[in-house]
């Protein structure tokens, strides 16, 4: 399995950033081959962090095209900071 992680600093509204994330980004990584998971926590302080888990090395980086294209399209003014991408082969798991 793999996993991709995305942290986001700056969110000026975390719940509304929420709510569009389950809305709309959600549905799409779902869709994708291979998928596992998708978690979006709140970490407070104007953090958020995504974690999304697949089978395999090309969904995860899948899923992180998908979150790109979506930030741009939809969330630009609620995140306004690049997110600090980590992904990498899930060595355990409990």
């Amino acid at each position: 399995m793999y996993a991709a992680v995305r942290r986001y600093e700056g969110v000026t509204d975390p719940a509304a950033v929420a709510r569009l994330v389950e809305e709309g980004f959600a549905p799409l990584v779902r869709r994708v081959p291979g998928f596992v998971a998708f978690y979006w926590l709140d970490a407070g302080d104007g953090v958020v962090v995504s974690t999304s888990v697949f089978q395999d090395r090309a969904g995860a980086e899948e899923s992180t095209l998908r979150a790109a294209n979506f930030v741009r399209d939809n969330l630009g003014s609620l995140l306004p900071h690049p997110p600090e991408v980590m992904a990498g082969e899930v060595v355990a798991a409990a």
